[in-house]
């Protein structure tokens, strides 16, 4: 496991009356790809600006590489960010552009030349050194902003929603860039996204959150089949979240039905939340399904079939590669290994943390 490099300790931030970040606690891992996801507000921008000093914590600090930073100069720290908006100079040639950096370290023409011919083929863009950013795609930019960070050769390297602007196509195709670049480079990458999908795709650790709260941390697979919470469950793809009881360790009823389960601790009758993904439930013929109900919506996604089940009072959300016409009976069958349970939270402020019992 690589070393920590970067440590966020006890940090709060508000702005006015509004508290963004509150008490926030989080290590970052040197070469890792770590993606602050959640909703606008959540806090997830403003812990980036402060690791990269371009806001001051209200308390705590920010330690990078066992050195204290928290009131260092961003232009002092061994990092750089790449902003939604890409920033390059329009009246200045791609190879001015990625040299900026370089010539305020006043580094020898030589060592400039160097390292613009390696960033430009880094992100394959061999050959426009004299093209202007006007004359560029979104995407064409977007490689310059990343290519004029990484000439800097900083130890962490900040990105705030880049891929914001662009089309889905080349938003899928700059993902990839991004984890091929972060695997050539060995660099540290945070990455700030509020788009789910993103996350899962380049992440090795994401950390989602809420209200100033960090929810759940973990791998993108840890993430998303095992929520911690009901906002992280509903937060990560679709679900099913439906108040259940647990009768007993490995079995829960859910609307009136038993459904065997794999999880154990939560005591006997007691009241809980039970996740499941639409994927993970099959539809079958009445008499093998653990519930009994009728499909009432359908929607075609082209990899699949979006269909809502109405099963005893509760539409169901269905994902499947079979289709079932609206009106059809159907069975309702899920792996117990695919039920997930949840403590219910006992208050607003506990829902929002993410506390478990």
């Amino acid at each position: 496991m690589s070393r920590k490099l970067i440590e966020l300790q006890n940090i709060t931030k508000s702005f006015g009356r509004d508290v963004v970040l509150d008490d926030l606690n989080l290590y970052i891992r040197e070469n890792e790809f770590i993606t602050l996801l959640g909703p606008s507000g959540c806090g997830k921008t403003t812990t980036l600006r402060i690791i990269g000093g371009f806001e001051s914590p209200d308390s705590g600090s920010v330690i990078f590489d066992g050195i204290n930073i928290t009131e260092l100069a961003p232009n002092k720290r061994q990092l750089n960010t790449v902003f939604q908006k890409y920033a390059l100079f329009s009246h200045m040639s791609v190879a001015d552009n990625i040299a900026f950096g370089l010539k305020i370290k006043n580094k020898s023409n030589d060592y400039i030349q160097d390292k613009i011919k390696y960033a430009l083929k880094l992100v394959n863009l061999d050959g426009y050194e004299n093209r202007t950013p006007d004359s560029l795609s979104g995407g064409q930019q977007q490689r310059i902003a990343i290519a004029r960070a990484i000439v800097n050769e900083p130890k962490v390297l900040l990105l705030d929603e880049p891929l914001g602007a662009l089309d889905l196509k080349l938003r899928q195709d700059m993902q990839y860039e991004l984890i091929r670049l972060k695997n050539e480079l060995g660099i540290t990458f945070i990455y700030v996204t509020h788009d789910q999908e993103e996350a899962l795709t380049m992440s090795d650790t994401i950390v989602v959150m809420n209200q100033g709260y960090i929810q759940q941390i973990g791998t993108p697979e840890d993430i998303y089949n095992e929520p911690e919470n009901a906002f992280v469950a509903d937060f990560i793809g679709d679900s099913n979240i439906i108040a259940s009881t647990m009768i007993e360790d490995r079995l829960v009823e859910i609307l009136g039905a038993r459904f065997e389960c794999v999880d154990t601790g939560f005591g006997i009758n007691k009241p809980v939340d039970a996740v499941i993904r639409p994927e993970d439930i099959d539809l079958v013929k009445p008499s093998e399904g653990t519930i009994q109900g009728v499909v009432s919506h359908i929607i075609f996604k082209g990899v699949h079939y979006e269909m809502e089940v109405m099963a005893n009072g509760h539409e169901w959300l269905v994902h499947s590669t079979d289709m079932f016409p609206v009106g059809t009976k159907v069975g309702i069958h899920v792996d117990p290994f695919d039920i997930q349970i949840m403590h219910k939270p006992e208050s607003e402020d506990e829902e929002a943390v993410g506390v478990e019992e």
